[in-house]
């Protein structure tokens, strides 16, 4: 039986920008909001933290940054994927070698590999390192999927201990826990399955929903946790005009426009990530208004 690396709502954090680097003080200020709101997690240079257009310099400082400014109150797991595998094993070693407590390995991209491939790819990332390894399942994003037979072979390895499952099919989701029952903890990557997967017998959620909303993330986890589904669910599918407007354009974009209106310095997108569409912001300014997020 693999150990959860955490169990409720880890946050999938932006990356709060300056035209020039990252904002380390406004990262920092997050972080604090993050931890102070109830978030189980930290979930550092995720996609949702635009990782694709860091640099390997700035990858790096904000992996190190986020545990320093966490100093283990809660986990903090690095986000060390890459479709180029020798580059994911060094990033990861590196997280470890500064203190992250787990690292979360979104599926190669672009390059399409076999579920040969994609076995040996996480195995040779696995290898490298001492500390636990969510598998990201996007496939929506990368053109890959993990299939259960992929899954089975995975989780045969002591350092693969959880995935986080975005591919949107619950029914997969279901075969997938049938599969491998315990030996992978599961994780929703979606914030509109969060309650549906944790039914599956998941631990929790890494959500873009967080950034904006912590408490009430943690809370819907927490509720059904204490057994209380009816009040999870009645969260759930209360804020679903608030989830639907974070992913009405292509995320990260909506949930950083999101950030800046709550008063944090968030920064600019980076290219080829822009700006909203006026109508796509004005709806996520009136589900921010709803939630009593925005005054």
């Amino acid at each position: 039986m693999k150990k959860p690396i955490f169990t409720g709502a880890g946050v999938a954090i932006i990356t709060p920008f300056t035209e020039d680097g990252i904002n380390f003080p406004e990262l920092g200020r997050i972080i604090e909001d993050q931890i102070k709101g109830g978030t189980d997690a930290i979930v550092i240079t995720g996609t949702s933290g635009e990782s694709a257009t860091m640099s390997d310099a700035e990858h790096r400082a904000a992996i190190k940054f986020a545990v320093e400014q966490v100093k283990g109150r809660i986990p903090v797991i690095a986000g060390t994927g890459s479709n180029e595998t020798s580059y994911a094993v060094a990033l990861s070693k590196y997280a470890e070698e500064v203190g992250a407590d787990a690292l979360l390995v979104v599926t190669p991209y672009y390059n399409k590999c076999t579920q040969k491939g994609l076995v040996a790819h996480y195995t040779a990332i696995a290898d490298a390192v001492n500390i636990p390894i969510v598998l990201y399942d996007v496939p929506s994003r990368t053109g890959v999927s993990i299939s259960t037979e992929s899954y089975v072979k995975l989780s045969k390895h002591p350092n693969i201990v959880a995935v986080k499952e975005a591919n949107g099919d619950l029914s997969k989701i279901l075969r997938l826990k049938a599969a491998v029952g315990d030996d992978l903890v599961l994780y929703s990557g979606n914030d509109d399955q969060i309650v549906p997967i944790l039914s599956l017998g998941g631990k929790g959620v890494i959500s873009v929903l967080s950034n904006v909303a912590p408490k009430e993330t943690h809370d819907m986890c927490q509720a059904f946790f204490d057994g209380d589904t009816e009040k999870a669910a009645k969260m759930q599918i209360e804020y679903a005009d608030l989830i639907d407007a974070l992913f009405c354009e292509v995320n990260p974009i909506p949930v950083k426009v999101a950030m800046r209106k709550l008063g944090y310095d968030a920064g600019p997108l980076r290219m080829p990530l822009c700006e909203m569409e006026p109508e796509h912001e004005a709806k996520l300014e009136v589900a921010l208004r709803n939630h009593g997020l925005l005054k």
